[in-house]
């Protein structure tokens, strides 16, 4: 991988990671269609990710560090020692801690359980094709019909699992990390924009768990034949950071104010000229070699 295809790639992270269009399903899309040909593979895709979250880090960080001193003050019993306390019972931004991590179970599970299957079966771009448009409706429905009344302070148990199993759909590039979770929060009743936000702060654990898991399992192959270099890996990655902040405050800001609906069309519109370019043999099923 060239560095200019590196920034290309980072470019893109940064683009889509936040947006309900799938990042994983960009990557592997461009990552055939430059020069190189090959798949950038799925632990690059996983490290550069780490770039797109240490925006979100940076953009959330006061509410990251709100929620967070009000779980360890729960935790520690200061609002008193009965278990509901403990969970925050009177503290929405203690609870909200305790909804991020038991959303984050599902998406830990099984990827672990189908490493094996997202690293290679999950990548087929007929596949891809597929989950672009199947969710694209999906969205444009929950958009529709979905109450939008809710707000993140009513965030229960129950929802934090029906959207942690819906981020978990994002295991199968196509669907869309921030996608899936906005999907399933509309139709929980949520508002776009908390919909948008909570998409934010529950991909933290799972997004820089597996960034963090591949890099260190990664390491040693960097720069081997057919894999890029962690120089050009960590180019793609600060690329992603910078993108990554500014699309976050744009879609913040759309969302308050316009529907999901361009986003549907989109998903449409890449689904069917994928399955073009297949047809034409642009781009194969499976792509070249994975590069990471």
């Amino acid at each position: 991988m060239t560095w200019w295809e590196a920034a290309v790639l980072g470019l893109v992270q940064g683009l889509t990671e936040f947006l309900p269009i799938s990042s994983s399903a960009h990557l592997r899309i461009i990552g055939e269609l430059l020069p190189g040909g090959a798949d950038p593979g799925a632990a690059f895709t996983a490290i550069t990710q780490i770039g797109t979250e240490s925006a979100v880090l940076l953009y959330f960080r006061h509410d990251i560090v709100r929620i967070c001193v009000a779980w360890w003050t729960v935790l520690r019993g200061r609002h008193g020692t009965a278990w509901r306390a403990r969970m925050g019972a009177g503290d929405p931004d203690a609870r909200m801690a305790w909804w991020i991590a038991l959303g984050s179970v599902p998406i830990v599970v099984l990827g672990l359980a189908f490493e094996d299957v997202i690293t290679s079966t999950f990548r087929n771009l007929y596949l891809i094709a597929g989950t672009l448009a199947v969710f694209a409706v999906v969205l444009g429905v929950a958009d529709r019909i979905g109450a939008k009344r809710r707000v993140l302070t009513g965030l229960t148990a129950r929802d934090a699992v029906v959207l942690g199993f819906a981020q978990a759909l994002a295991l199968v590039p196509g669907v869309s990390r921030s996608g899936g979770t906005i999907t399933f929060a509309l139709l929980l009743g949520y508002t776009r924009e908390a919909a948008a936000r909570y998409s934010f702060l529950l991909a933290i654990p799972a997004v820089l768990g597996s960034g963090l898991q591949q890099l260190v399992t990664s390491v040693g192959d960097f720069g081997e034949p057919g894999t890029p270099s962690l120089a050009v890996t960590a180019l793609a990655t600060v690329i992603a950071f910078v993108v990554g902040y500014l699309v976050i405050i744009g879609f913040l800001r759309l969302v308050s104010t316009q529907s999901y609906l361009p986003f549907v069309v989109y998903r449409i519109g890449l689904a069917a000229l994928v399955v073009v370019l297949l047809t034409l043999g642009a781009l194969e099923p499976l792509g070249g070699a994975p590069a990471g």
